[in-house]
This record gives structure tokens, C-alpha cells and sequence, in this order.
């Protein structure tokens, strides 16, 4: 089975990323965007159930990072007040992995393992 995680680093505070709300959507054939979960990351800024017991399809997802509340939770300033990661899942039996790399005013994703 497939899964899909998700890791956010806080770049400016060389710490993860705890308690930051991550939404996972599916871009359906109708051009809408579906929800299909919500999570929050852990102690260790880690999301590893976003689709507990599900399947990936070979579709197109996004992950919406909420980064207005996590940078408003600790009194920062907030530039970009979500990030929004779309990403294609053309491989459905491998895992997914979407790191984020975080600080106030810039970030970076890659495909991680």
C-alpha cells in the first residue's frame, strides 16, 4: 500500500515545525478541489497519516500548509499565510514524501524518500 507523510522544518529556528495544520486535496475531474484530510504535525513537525488505510490514485494533490497560524502562534511575522504544494502521483504503489522547509519569509520543497 502507498502512503503519504509529510515533514516541515522551521529553517529560522532550526527546530520542526509542532502543531502546524496540513490539508491534503485531491484535484478532482470537474476541476475542483476535493479534502480529503486534515492533520497536524507532531512534536517531530511530521504528518504520517494523512491517508490512514487509503490508497493514493494516480492523480494530482495539494498540501496546504497553514503558516499563518503556526507563524501568529509563536508571535512572528507572517509573509506567505499558507503554502500550497501540488504535486502528481503518477507512481500510486510507491510512497510520497513532502518535506517543507520553513522560515518567515521563504520557503523550499523537494520529493523527499
Amino acid at each position: 500500500m502507498s502512503t503519504l507523510t509529510s515533514h516541515v522544518l522551521d529553517t529560522a529556528t532550526g527546530e520542526p515545525a509542532k502543531s502546524l495544520r496540513v490539508r491534503l486535496s485531491v484535484l478532482g475531474d470537474d476541476g475542483r478541489w476535493k479534502t480529503l484530510s486534515e492533520r497536524v504535525t507532531n512534536e517531530d513537525g511530521r504528518v504520517t497519516d494523512l491517508l490512514p488505510g487509503a490508497v493514493l490514485e494516480a492523480r494530482t494533490y495539494r498540501l496546504t500548509f497553514d503558516t499563518l497560524g503556526y507563524f501568529e502562534g509563536s508571535g512572528r511575522p507572517v509573509f506567505y499565510p499558507q503554502v500550497d504544494v501540488v504535486f502528481v502521483v503518477s507512481a500510486p504503489a510507491t510512497h510520497h514524501h513532502i518535506p517543507l522547509l520553513l522560515s518567515p519569509f521563504g520557503y523550499s520543497t523537494y520529493r523527499g524518500s
